[in-house]
């Protein structure tokens, strides 16, 4: 009997004799949504005590010893030994957020806690942010981007092509800047520089960033230029007339004769677009081997929904140079005096009448034609000093005249 006893004692002892504790902290867990966490619980001499987990919020009981409880199934426990009890979560969720602790069943009950957060990338809230924008020249733009996320993230716009944002004041003060913080954009007083796409990014310190490109279109009438609007060459060479024309939305660009008729690329003549940018385009009319038929008047004409453009380019002879430099100069005299630049807009819109202006809703079939001469008088002046003729080498020559 007292042997038995002894033996009882023993066991005892061995189960309870002496008292489990932890041996160091579970520590605090970040794990982006979707991650697997796992909180590591480290015990000392736990005997036949047992070690559970509890989800501290809620006070729902996840497992005890080698037993889930819960019934998510993305909850499981393992234990390499006695001393190390570990808690796995799957596929980490929102609502998996909170503090977790783990506890033996000692009297009283001890117990150590660690936090589990779960951080979530940005996304883009498409319901709540804007779509591409088309805004007149000289209007205004609001460009509005919400993203959704934990920690909830901040947003941040910047051009595409790297150019500057031009920020205007009430007091129409401009500041430039590569990016600009905050949810909403607010360009005043358009301008076509401005066109073009915007990103709006947002980002929480959570990969990866998101963004979306939302692009801003300014709508004017064509404005087109001529680098020379007087042009000579030999006959027999080769010379190019040149338009520049800006317009959106994108315009029809062609060229005319004085005649009417439109030039047609052949093997006489080649026209050529070049893009520039969104909104400019080179125009390049090439005309081989230069005969009396091809010397005269030429229009490069663009078109657009909102009104439509031409400049003139006059083209002439530039005789051989063994022949009289008085008469080359009487005969460019002559060209200027006939010169005119003329420009011709034609503005849509609805309804059928005619307004005085330009703006305002659609406007009718309204027509500014406009020739501006350069000199009237009986007899023409000599040609400013500014006055050339665009020539290329070798057979082209630039006069000047003091």
């Amino acid at each position: 009997m007292f042997w038995i006893s002894v033996v009882l004692l023993f066991a005892l002892n061995g189960c309870y004799g002496y008292q489990p504790k932890f041996t160091e902290p579970i520590g605090n867990i970040t794990v982006p949504v979707g991650r697997e966490a796992m909180f590591t619980c480290y015990v000392h001499s736990l005997g036949g005590y047992r070690v559970g987990w509890v989800k501290a919020d809620t006070k729902a009981i996840q497992a005890i010893h080698d037993h889930v409880i819960t019934h998510n199934s993305r909850v499981s426990v393992s234990h390499t030994d006695d001393s190390t009890w570990n808690l796995h979560i799957k596929n980490v969720q929102e609502e998996d957020r909170g503090q977790y602790m783990c506890q033996i069943n000692t009297d009283p009950m001890i117990s150590q806690m660690g936090y589990l957060d779960v951080v979530i990338p940005p996304d883009i809230i498409y319901e709540d942010t804007s779509g591409d924008v088309m805004v007149p020249e000289g209007g205004t733009v609001k460009l509005t981007c919400r993203a959704k996320g934990y920690p909830k993230p901040h947003v941040l716009w910047r051009r595409e092509d790297g150019r500057e944002i031009v920020i205007k004041d009430a007091s129409s003060t401009k500041t430039k800047v590569t990016t600009y913080q905050g949810e909403v954009l607010r360009l005043t007083k358009v301008s076509r520089s401005e066109m073009g796409a915007y990103l709006c990014i947002g980002s929480n310190g959570v990969p990866p960033s998101v963004s979306k490109r939302i692009t801003v279109s300014v709508h004017f009438h064509p404005v087109i230029s001529s680098p020379s609007q007087l042009v000579g060459a030999p006959k027999g060479t080769e010379v190019k007339l040149e338009c520049n024309v800006e317009a959106f939305p994108k315009s029809i660009n062609y060229w005319v004769r004085e005649s009417g008729d439109m030039v047609i690329t052949s093997d006489k003549y080649q026209t050529n677009s070049t893009i520039k940018s969104i909104f400019e385009d080179q125009m390049v009319l090439t005309i081989k081997s230069v005969e009396k038929y091809d010397l005269g008047s030429y229009r490069c004409i663009a078109k657009n929904s909102l009104g439509e453009v031409e400049s003139n380019i006059r083209l002439y002879e530039i005789r051989g140079s063994d022949e009289n430099e008085e008469d080359d100069i009487g005969d460019l005299s002559d060209l200027y005096s006939e010169l005119y630049t003329e420009t011709h807009h034609v503005y849509g819109g609805g309804g059928g009448g005619r307004s005085g202006g330009i703006g305002g809703n659609g406007v009718g079939d309204y027509r500014n034609r406009t020739k501006h001469r350069h000199h009237t008088d009986a007899h023409p002046p000599t040609p400013s000093p500014s006055a050339s003729s665009r020539l290329v080498p070798p057979f082209y020559r630039t006069f000047e005249y003091l």
